[in-house]
């Protein structure tokens, strides 16, 4: 079983298998009553780190998951954290087409990122769609799995609860287009700055991959092309950022 397990921390592992992880306290007790379904979940009383964890492991238990006991060397082998809490599940992936996302509310408010390559970068804008309020994330093309160990931690659970849907580019602007969403490009190439931008909702905010931006499909077929005025030496920003200033001005906005 413990080969089993690290096994997941490898794509094609969870690709295959259709399994994940989730680790530590916080993340499962927020994956806990979601469209996450639990297969095992692996424990190390020893190195609990309050007294909530038996309650947890009771209720996910009742719903379905079988606990599997560790001593503690094992356990530290399949955890992936640097300082584990003795809790280690694992899941089912759950549904991410597009036909899982709802149709947009006139106020809905969609990122939208494409080839992202830092798993912590995804989390980070996956925890920020949640913060703004978002109607849903849309993963195009991606070079980082949006199960990836790291993804979960940097999203502190908002994958479990964000409407998350996978899919190529092309199926993304015929998703929002038939849907009567507009889409925002950020791009250092053009002079339309976010503060005189109408991005009022419903509306998409598209980011880039960290080193190359949005692609060509993206800014042909964008609605506006926006940029983040910057007055230091620096000529781009870290993506999560970019993301998540934009998606506070679009909300600010409507």
């Amino acid at each position: 079983m413990v080969k089993a397990v690290v096994r997941l921390r490898d794509r094609r592992e969870r690709d295959t298998t259709g399994r994940f992880l989730i680790e530590g306290f916080r993340d499962l007790s927020r994956a806990l009553g979601t469209k996450v379904e639990f297969e095992t979940l692996l424990t190390c009383p020893s190195l609990y780190l309050g007294s909530n964890e038996p309650d947890l492991v009771a209720a996910l238990e009742s719903g379905g998951a079988r606990v599997v006991e560790l001593a503690e060397d094992p356990f530290r082998k399949v955890a992936y954290r640097d300082r584990p809490e003795g809790l280690l599940g694992v899941a089912h992936r759950f549904d991410t087409s597009l036909g899982t996302l709802a149709d947009p509310e006139p106020d809905a408010l969609f990122l939208v990122v494409e080839a992202i390559e830092k798993p912590g970068n995804l989390g980070t804008m996956l925890r920020t769609a949640d913060a703004v309020g978002a109607a849903g994330v849309i993963v195009c093309d991606p070079t980082t799995d949006p199960f990836n160990p790291n993804v979960v931690r940097a999203s502190t659970g908002m994958l479990f609860t964000m409407p998350l849907a996978v899919a190529t580019s092309a199926e993304a602007i015929d998703w929002l287009g038939s849907h009567g969403v507009r889409t925002a490009a950020t791009s250092p190439d053009t002079s339309l700055s976010i503060w005189e931008a109408d991005m009022r909702p419903p509306v998409a905010i598209v980011i880039g991959a960290e080193q190359y931006g949005l692609s060509d499909q993206w800014l042909q077929n964008a609605d506006l092309k926006i940029r983040i005025p910057m007055r230091g030496q620096a000529d781009s920003l870290n993506a999560a950022m970019a993301a998540g200033i934009a998606l506070f001005e679009a909300r600010r906005q409507g």
